[in-house]
């Protein structure tokens, strides 16, 4: 399985964001990151694979063109978390589970295989504790392990995550990228992940896409893509960037330029 996208352009009113985006075929099995600075598009990047903001151009998984589907064909594919999270939903976080489950295709399975598979994402993210609370009862990085659950649970061919670790505890964080990686390999499905921490990126992702200003400024693997002169280009920043004794990248900056 592969994304294929070409000559992508998204914007907001008048205001362009991304204009002629071509992205190398991105292949299932493994994690991509979406890296850059604050207004770089990478969240108007993802809406856009997400089909949740108006494009131009082609966005193609393998035969289909995602472009041209509805929005509910476009999520029998792609399944999108967004960093910002709806507030005041009267639901658990079971049966919130239970409907992201059910609103696909997998309408037709039976009530009692949909609940089993929405319990089994709860207890791989480890929250089979939070089935029964409220998501309004939620603390911001427990709502965010429920809204990942909510992601999870109807297997996509492509799952878009947007910064699913900024409300999470150290702890936390590490679970979700090991999760990521292991779902994205064990499932062989498209990953697509926002983050801002660079070196979480470089450790969990095995492609780095660099985004400056709606356009890439990098791609490629992270010693490709995280290097002193891309983060001095693209952050305005003078760093060093070193491999701990365990062989994953480290980022230390020295001073703002």
């Amino acid at each position: 399985m592969a994304l294929h996208v070409t000559g992508l352009s998204v914007g907001y009113g008048r205001r362009p964001i991304i204009e002629g985006l071509d992205i190398k075929e991105i292949s299932g099995g493994s994690v991509t990151a979406l890296i850059g600075p604050n207004a770089a598009g990478k969240t108007t990047l993802l809406r856009a694979l997400a089909g949740l903001v108006p494009a131009k151009g082609s966005i193609r998984l393998d035969d289909v063109e995602l472009a041209s589907l509805s929005v509910a064909g476009h999520a029998r594919h792609v399944t999108y978390m967004p960093q910002a999270l709806p507030q005041r939903v009267a639901l658990t976080v079971l049966e919130a589970t239970l409907s992201a489950l059910m609103s696909g295709e997998e309408g037709s399975k039976s009530p009692a295989q949909a609940r089993l598979r929405a319990l089994n994402a709860l207890e791989r993210l480890d929250i089979s504790d939070l089935a029964m609370r409220g998501l309004d009862e939620l603390s911001g990085g427990q709502r965010q392990l429920a809204s990942l659950a909510q992601s999870i649970v109807r297997e996509p061919s492509v799952l878009l995550l947007d910064e699913p670790t900024s409300a999470l505890d150290i702890h936390h964080q590490l679970r979700v990228m090991q999760l990521v990686e292991e779902l994205a390999r064990e499932r062989g499905i498209i990953v697509i992940i926002v983050l801002h921490d660079i070196a979480q990126a470089a450790r969990y992702a095995q492609r780095i896409i660099v985004l400056e200003q709606g356009a890439i400024a990098a791609d490629g693997s992270p010693a490709q893509a995280i290097t002193p002169a891309t983060l001095a280009r693209v952050y305005k920043v003078e760093a060093r960037v070193e491999a701990c004794s365990r062989g994953f990248l480290q980022v230390i900056v020295d001073r703002a330029l």
